[in-house]
């Protein structure tokens, strides 16, 4: 494949969606693979944008027809990843990114071993907590259930190629952005994009 898949996950509140919309501002060229979602559009949302919204029955067929790369129920609603649009961007030359959890990393790196998986971390259970509690939306029981339910993510660090902290934000975008870049300039990525060139200098 011609461009690079980077695969993101982190646990609620390590600022994962932060990173990734300020990643996506100052790298341009990354495209933000869009889910397919059984949920009704949110107000302010559109179809195509945050979510392409489709119904229960034709999401059904689409996984029926093995169109999803990785999908999941979550609350009532079905969440899934187009595997084409995925391979087709790829070969476009282009680079996509996933915002998902683990266990989508597992299943994406099954069919494109080749992404490139990073994990974000909070700096600390403690200023996790505070995240959560600060955010004014949950009640203490579902940020408990959040808590745990990171303890158990972040025991997943080990499958993914980078780790970023994120203490200080604009450090931490820094280091995402260094993960993209470098990867570019690997020798596989270089070659399938510069082919003539390495043809007539190689």
């Amino acid at each position: 494949m011609a461009g690079n898949l980077y695969v993101v996950a982190a646990p609620s509140g390590a600022g994962k969606t932060t990173l990734v919309r300020l990643l996506l501002e100052r790298e341009p060229a990354v495209r933000l693979s869009i889910s397919w979602t059984t949920r009704g559009p949110r107000p302010g949302e559109e179809n195509g944008r945050e979510y392409h919204f489709t119904a229960v029955d034709e999401f059904k067929a689409m996984i029926s027809r093995q169109e999803f790369l990785e999908w999941a129920e979550v609350h009532g609603n079905y969440y899934g990843t187009s595997k084409k649009w995925i391979a087709d961007r790829l070969a476009e030359g282009a680079d996509v990114l996933l915002e998902i959890d683990w266990q989508g990393a597992q299943q994406v790196r099954a069919e494109f071993p080749g992404a490139i998986g990073v994990f974000i971390l909070p700096p600390s259970m403690e200023e996790l907590t505070r995240r959560l509690t600060g955010r004014g939306t949950d009640a203490p029981e579902v940020i408990a259930r959040r808590l745990a339910a990171a303890q158990a993510e972040m025991r997943h660090v080990g499958e993914f190629d980078y780790v970023i902290v994120n203490d200080r934000l604009e450090q931490a975008l820094d280091d995402l952005c260094a993960v993209v870049r470098a990867s570019r300039l690997a020798l596989p990525a270089q070659r399938a994009r510069h082919a003539e060139l390495f043809a007539r200098l190689v």
